[in-house]
């Protein structure tokens, strides 16, 4: 049996980066600013964006009685600029627009960072 309180454990790697290393980045060695780093971080992250153009509440009863041709009542009047979400969250305000016979959303208008953390509360 060998003593291992007198043996020296492994090093471990470093990986802290100095600030000179992190600011040369570019393909072509051109410097990168810091706030630059953080977004190339997220630029790739997928989110799910969806268009709501209303909502209502339904017993049961009645979701089971629905059947193809059964006409469910929205709490939007036609007009109305419909909900832009992402991930869940209510980030504009748009209206559907038909492109290349696809539907599309044109952005009316976009809900400040401020109004979407009060929207939390």
């Amino acid at each position: 049996m060998s003593d291992i309180s007198n043996e020296k454990a492994p090093e471990a790697p470093e990986f802290a980066a100095s600030s000179s290393q992190m600011s040369s980045g570019g393909a072509a060695g051109t410097p990168v600013r810091p706030e630059e780093l953080n977004q190339e971080l997220i630029l790739n992250v997928p989110v799910s964006l969806a268009i709501e153009i209303g909502r209502t509440t339904l017993a049961i009863g009645e979701l089971l009685n629905l059947n193809p041709g059964s006409v469910v009542e929205l709490d939007r009047a036609v007009g109305e600029p419909h909900d832009v979400l992402v991930n869940g969250t209510l980030i504009a305000h748009g209206e559907v627009v038909v492109i290349n016979e696809r539907f599309g959303v044109r952005f009316t208008d976009i809900i400040s960072p401020k109004e979407r953390v009060n929207r939390l509360k």
